[in-house]
């Protein structure tokens, strides 16, 4: 159902694209954006692992360094077919993790060194299975397709606003231009959401424990509202939990979030654990 969403959803932005692209630049304008939009973002999709880990200070580790992560990582990454991820730590105390890459060959999974400290064995096997599916899933390139139509529409509304669109109703041009990119994002976000839900479904069945990552995920949430992080806003998607800490989300809050509520994906997991 996951998967099905979020080709949905990318179907729903390439038809924007189109659509948007047509009234405001034009074939050749629309050409134009999504080729700068690819530039952009095939840049990021080869080069982001090294820059987000050196963002965060992130170190790759030995299994000498520390052997527990590493053999944890190992028997999950075996149980899910999957190639030996980078191991890095991140040195900070919130709980947390990611997992960066462009395919299973070049993946990198980073914790943080507070995550070591606040999770017991069962949960942080949660939260690695949780990473190791968005590798196995390749969601890196799936955000990046996402981020690039994304960005093209956003390009194509600010070419309009320099250069005019091709509607003559100023009104309607003036209006395509403020609610195209905000109806990108509010699809993109869509689209990191589903690819969360299903991270924690497949990494619930990699662990083979959904109470684990649950329960993990309850205290990452918690710990996210007490300890700071200085995370930056364009790379807070790729945690496992908000950064800033998610809180109660609703309304339009809720629509932008690139991150379920948690008591939704904790709920989710339950009701696995209860069907096992």
């Amino acid at each position: 159902m996951n998967t099905f969403r979020t080709t949905a959803l990318m179907a729903v932005m390439i038809v924007l694209f189109a659509l948007i692209g047509q009234a405001l630049g034009g074939t050749g304008g629309m050409l134009l954006a999504f080729l700068i939009a690819v530039g952009m973002n095939g840049v990021s999709y080869w080069y982001s692992s090294s820059i987000v880990l050196r963002m965060y200070g992130a170190e790759e580790v030995s299994r000498a360094e520390a052997p527990e992560l590493h053999d944890l990582v190992d028997r999950l990454r075996r149980r899910a077919d999957l190639p030996m991820p980078k191991v890095c730590i991140i040195p900070q105390d919130q709980p947390n993790a990611f997992a960066t890459g462009r395919n299973p060959d070049n993946a990198v999974v980073a914790v943080t060194k507070g995550i070591m400290d606040v999770l017991d064995r069962d949960e942080l096997a949660g939260v690695i299975a949780h990473e190791l599916a968005h590798i196995k899933n390749r969601d890196m390139l799936t955000s990046t397709v996402a981020a690039t139509l994304a960005g093209a529409i956003t390009m194509l509304s600010r070419f309009a606003l320099f250069f005019g669109g091709r509607d003559n109703n100023f009104l309607v041009s003036l209006l395509m231009m403020i609610l195209a990119p905000m109806a990108a994002m509010l699809i993109q976000s869509a689209i990191s959401r589903s690819r969360e839900y299903a991270a924690d479904r497949e990494g619930a069945e990699i662990a083979k424990n959904p109470l684990g990552l649950a329960s993990a995920l309850r205290s990452m949430e918690r710990a996210a509202e007490h300890r700071s992080m200085p995370a930056n806003q364009t790379t807070s998607h790729m945690f496992i939990v908000n950064p800033f800490g998610g809180g109660a989300l609703s309304g339009i809050k809720r629509l932008f979030s690139t991150h379920p509520p948690t008591e939704e994906r904790i709920a989710r997991l339950e009701e696995m654990a209860g069907r096992a």
